[in-house]
Parts: C-alpha cells; sequence; structure tokens
C-alpha cells in the first residue's frame, strides 16, 4: 500500500515535456508538447500573439515575461497537456518560410489547425482545444471557421473582438506621447483598411516599424477580419478570458465577442494585464511586468481555462 509521502509524490510527478514537430512545407514547424503523467482530462493548442513572439510568449521587443510556458506549466499541473509552437517564418519554425512576412493570418489558421490534429493524435483525446492570446485569437477564430473536427472549440484569450483598424487606432490614441505622429497613423490605418498600400518614405521613423512595406500586405488581410462576426459563425464551445487592466485589448473587446456569440463564456479578471499577470492600469507599472519572467501569472487565469476545457461535456 503506497504511504501518504509516496502518494505525494504521485501527485507531484513533473509534467512530461516533449519536441514536436510537423511538415511546414520547406521545412518542419516545431513545438513543446507539455503533459501531465496519463492521461490528460484536455489538451490546449497555444496560439501565440502578434509579431516576433515565440513558444514561450517572448519576442525581442522587450518581452520577456514568459507567459505561455507559465501557462502551459500551470495547465499541466491541472491535468492539461499543451503545445505551444513557433510560428511559421520564426525562430525554430524559421526555414519554413523564406519571408516571415508574408506569412498572413490565414496561413497561421491553416498551420493551427495542422497543430490541433497532431495534437489529438498524440494525446488520444477525441478533440482538443485552440487557445489563441492577443492575435492569436484571430488566427484560432479563422481556424475554427473550417470546423475541423479535432477541435474541441476555442479559448480566446486578451483577443480583440473588433477588427484590427479599430483595435489600432485606440491603442495609438490611448498613449499621448503618440500624438505627433497621430495623423500619419491614422492615414495609413485608413490606406490600409481600404486594401491600398502606403508610401513610408515621408513617414515618422516611430511608425516604420508597425506600417514598414514588408508587413503591409499582411495588415491588409488582416483589417479585413472582423472577429465578432466570425464568432457568431462557430457552433463549437467558446470561453472569453479577458484581463481589466489589458492596455492592449480592452473589456469592451470581450463583450463584443460575447455579444456576438451570446452561448460564450466569458471571464473578466480584475488587475490582470495582456501578459496575463497581476498589473496596475498606470501604464510604466504594468508594461514593466511584460520583462519579468519571475512574476507568476495572475491568479484565476489558469483555473478559468482549465476548468472550462475539462468540463465540456463530451469533448474528450
Amino acid at each position: 500500500m503506497f504511504s501518504a509521502i509516496m502518494m505525494a509524490a504521485v501527485i507531484a510527478a513533473a509534467p512530461v515535456e516533449a519536441a514536436v514537430e510537423i511538415p511546414g512545407g520547406p521545412a518542419p514547424l516545431k513545438a513543446t508538447e507539455l503533459a501531465p503523467v496519463g492521461r490528460p482530462g484536455a489538451a490546449v493548442v497555444i496560439l501565440p500573439g502578434s509579431g516576433p513572439t515565440d513558444r514561450d510568449g517572448n519576442n525581442p521587443m522587450g518581452v520577456r515575461g514568459s507567459s505561455y510556458r507559465l501557462l502551459a506549466e500551470g495547465m499541466a499541473a491541472q491535468g492539461v497537456a499543451s503545445l505551444r509552437m513557433d510560428k511559421r517564418g520564426m525562430f525554430a519554425s524559421g526555414p519554413a518560410a523564406a519571408d516571415p512576412n508574408a506569412v498572413t493570418v490565414t496561413v497561421l489558421a491553416a498551420d493551427a489547425n495542422a497543430w490541433a490534429s497532431a495534437l489529438k493524435r498524440r494525446t488520444g483525446l477525441r478533440c482538443v482545444w485552440l487557445l489563441g492570446h492577443s492575435e492569436g485569437g484571430l488566427v484560432a477564430l479563422i481556424a475554427a471557421a473550417t470546423d475541423n473536427p479535432d477541435v474541441c472549440g476555442l479559448v480566446l484569450v486578451a483577443a480583440a473582438g473588433r477588427p484590427l483598424g479599430v483595435v489600432l487606432r485606440e491603442q495609438l490614441q490611448s498613449n499621448p506621447a503618440n500624438a505627433p505622429v497621430l495623423p500619419q497613423a491614422m492615414n495609413a490605418i485608413s490606406e490600409l483598411e481600404a486594401g491600398r498600400k502606403v508610401n513610408t518614405a515621408d513617414m515618422h521613423p516611430a511608425l516604420l516599424p508597425l506600417f514598414r512595406p514588408a508587413v503591409q500586405d499582411f495588415l491588409i488581410e488582416s483589417f479585413r477580419q472582423d472577429p465578432a462576426a466570425l464568432a457568431a459563425g462557430i457552433g463549437k464551445p467558446i470561453l472569453i478570458v479577458q484581463g481589466e487592466t489589458d492596455l492592449q485589448v480592452s473589456v469592451a473587446d470581450a463583450q463584443a465577442l460575447k455579444a456576438a456569440q451570446p452561448g460564450a463564456r466569458l471571464v473578466v479578471l480584475p488587475q490582470v494585464n495582456h501578459v496575463l499577470k497581476t498589473a496596475p492600469i498606470g501604464r510604466a507599472s504594468n508594461l514593466a511586468t511584460y520583462a519579468d519572467p519571475s512574476l507568476p501569472l495572475a491568479p484565476g487565469v489558469v483555473e478559468a481555462i482549465t476548468d472550462f476545457v475539462k468540463r465540456q461535456p463530451g469533448m474528450n
């Protein structure tokens, strides 16, 4: 008979980490799977946010909070497996695209479905979940529109509920330091929304990282997407998780998704920011959490997700 100490050791067994890859055309797409010992109660594919964001949730522009790694570890402790990947054309999946700027949200959505099918096979579950963070939420919505039977449903975390152009205008206007460049920025957004490329020859240098010519095709396609309209057409369970102190995506976005899909579950978490850490609304203190991997995820984030995906009837 097991002693109490031995039982505790079994319960606390470390999750199993594995390197995973799937065909990606020119080269494989690569990811990390983290799974509890034994059969998981559910499984989740974590789809990263915009730009050069890696599988752990970090990017070279000062984001080092490792939110996706912490999320994977937290879910594993609750009996939920996860897979987090490097996007096509970036990091370990870099060779899978000659030009990462040409990898649109539609391409990423097709990759998301491929990852879902791979994780389903690896776990032996009936289906798995797509968890999209920030721009990953839009990717998840586009992927789910194909009605892939390997996908149980969606978890949309800090995901925009309005078209990207609307959200981008709001983000730029919310920072007083942007006042000198706002006229140029607003004009650029309007042109891209209309499907027209923008001449950046006379653009303020501060705006070039956002509107540089290499990313304009990506932006034009992204601006065409309406997350709320996509959510309205999804017939599978949806969880919407939104932090109240998120400086990039607002509670209004979460409410727009919920209004479009009344059957979705909405969880709004107080004092939670865009990288899922506990943070005040003050801009400087809030952004400081982006670069601190020692900070844990905010209370309630992991629990909201695992409770939802594990309790859906007939999915696993």
